[in-house]
């Protein structure tokens, strides 16, 4: 993991080697200001004009000390800007290549927490920890060299302290990263209720369930309070022993000092630069503790960030056919296919060993009841999930031995739950169809029955819909989405209750417009409204045990099957 982590480094190796320069005089410079000031002390048995010359020098090792911890802070932080966002990018682009199934797995308010809060994190460490412990050990080593030189009793005396305090911290380090590990993961589960409740409000408050989801986010919030108390029970722990180690230095310093300086084997000015070096000792330790902490934080942040790096992408082939345009031959050869989660790993089958043909250009229909695979098919053609077994072929050719991508580019798609992202009304409906024409957007919308009105708003198609599309109406967002998939003009379109959210007359007046979309495509409709698939070429009953009527309008109705009965029943 620390090599993962070192090589976020070598973009930026310039900036890192400037910071530890830095680090360097800083350290440097920290050790030579006590010596600089037992000079004094030694001046002042002398004449003026030493002290002052000394006095000068001390000065002047401060303002250098006050000029180069800025820079050290300034472009640290810019190294550790730099490094965050490299992270965040790479953990960003590795999402969007993550199937389907991850998504369903976790929630978004998880992995909105692991890219904010973990890398915010992280950031400050990628600076933090390799300039300030290389100040820090520099100016330990090099202050008790120093010390050596003057009284090596007394050295000796402090480093027999150290291996206890090295212990100590050892050992709580373990049982506060235990601790801050659980408190992040109750963080990543309160995010996960909030962005879930705020996102529902509208449904919550319609079913006066507010009280629920303040149960809900109490529960929670509960179990996050309990963790992060008992984080800060370690931490409290930590610091408050690493505080009496810090002190016992100073008591041994002290009263060992004393003994020195009664048998005469201390100079007063050594001993006070001695002291001087023990302040410059405990201020490293200390940094070095403060450093602990954030490197427990960051690194079980980043521990999450690998983890989810690690997450195998969408599988491609190793050599891909190269399909450009496709006809839409679709084939599905003794498909099946079952939802698999961590939870449920032996989940039934949604779709059993089904065989299928669908030829190019022709509308087929697929209805039934809830559960039957009628959405999940749709999903199987654009390879959103892997089948169990069997082949879906498109053109004859193995869509598994195609690139996601050229496949996709080649299907249409507007589901039943329609989703809108913050911009405007064109950059809606122009998403996925980058460098179209206002006068392509303006065709895809007429046809779509939303042109009108786009130009009846005060800002025309730069209109902004709001997260999610909120400031629309349910129609409207629907709408926008056909739009959508007219403006890319697919050989194959997939219409999941496409006009689901339309009323009868709106529905009417697409109608048309989708016959028109669908002509010379092959499409395949979803739907519950039978009247929107009558006039399909072919209609599917699909159930759970896999296609138990087929055939257009006419024939089923002479079936007098499942479809009949349907059918007769929203007449």
């Amino acid at each position: 993991m620390i090599k993962k982590f070192t090589l976020y480094y070598k973009p930026h190796r310039k900036l890192l080697a400037f910071d530890l320069t830095c680090a360097f005089f800083l350290a440097a410079l920290s050790i030579s200001s006590p010596i600089a000031v037992n000079l004094i002390m030694e001046s002042l048995r002398g004449n003026p004009a030493a002290l002052l010359i000394c006095g000068g020098v001390l000065l002047s090792v401060f303002a250098l000390m006050a000029g180069i911890s800025f820079l050290l802070s300034y472009y640290g932080h810019i190294l550790g800007v730099r490094i965050q966002g490299d992270m965040r990018s790479d953990l960003f682009c590795h999402l969007e290549t993550l199937p389907f199934s991850y998504f369903d797995e976790n929630k978004t308010g998880w992995l909105m927490s692991r890219i904010v809060n973990d890398l915010f994190e992280i950031g400050e460490i990628s600076h933090h920890v390799p300039e300030e412990t290389f100040v820090s050990v520099i100016t330990i080593c090099g202050a008790f060299a120093v010390m050596f030189v003057y009284n090596w009793i007394l050295a000796l005396c402090l480093l027999a302290v150290l291996p206890f305090m090295i212990t100590f911290a050892i050992v709580r380090r373990k049982k506060r990263r235990e601790a801050f590990k659980k408190a992040r993961e109750k963080v990543a589960i309160i995010n996960a209720e909030i962005e879930s409740s705020i996102s529902g409000i509208r449904v919550s408050k319609a079913y006066t369930a507010s009280g629920l989801e303040v149960e809900k986010f109490e529960t929670a919030n509960v179990e996050f309070k309990k963790a992060r108390i008992d984080a800060f029970r370690n931490m409290a722990i930590f610091h408050s022993g690493m505080l009496f180690f810090n002190r016992l230095l100073y008591f041994v310093s002290i009263v060992g000092g004393g003994l020195l300086l009664y048998f005469q084997v201390f100079k007063d000015p050594a001993y006070a630069m001695f002291l001087m070096f023990m302040g410059v000792l405990i201020g490293a330790i200390q940094t070095l503790v403060g450093l602990v902490e954030q490197v427990q934080d960051g690194m079980t942040g980043f521990a999450r960030f690998v983890e989810i790096l690690a997450v195998p992408p969408e599988s491609e082939p190793e050599n891909p056919v190269e399909i450009g345009k496709l006809r839409g031959d679709i084939s599905f050869d003794n498909v099946s296919f079952s939802y698999k989660s961590k939870d449920n790993p032996g989940s039934t089958k949604v779709i059993k060993e089904l065989t299928l043909s669908i030829e190019a250009g022709r509308t087929i229909a697929l209805v039934g009841p809830s559960g039957g695979g009628k959405t999940t098919l749709c999903h199987l053609i654009p390879r959103f999930y892997e089948i169990d077994g069997g082949a879906i072929t498109v053109d004859g050719v193995d869509i598994r031995q195609m690139r996601r991508e050229d496949l996709r580019k080649n299907i249409g798609i507007v589901a039943q739950e329609v989703f809108l992202f913050a911009g405007s009304i064109r950059d809606n409906i122009a998403y996925g169809s980058a460098g179209a024409s206002d006068g392509e957007i303006h065709e895809a919308a007429a046809r779509a029955n939303i042109h009108e009105f786009a130009l009846s708003l005060p800002s025309g198609y730069d209109t902004q819909v709001g997260e999610r599309g909120v400031k629309l109406s349910g129609g409207q967002k629907q709408r926008i989405s056909i739009a959508r998939a007219f403006l890319k003009n697919p050989p194959i379109l997939i219409l999941d209750e496409a006009t689901s959210s339309l009323d009868n007359i709106t529905e009417m007046q697409i109608q048309s417009a989708l016959e028109e979309l669908s002509r010379g495509r092959t499409t395949i409709i979803v739907a519950h409204r039978l009247s929107t698939v009558k006039h399909s070429d072919e209609i599917l009953v699909l159930t759970t045990n896999g296609i138990s009527e087929r055939g257009n309008h006419r024939q089923l109705m002479e079936l007098g099957g499942f479809y009949a009965d349907l059918y007769s029943f929203y007449s």
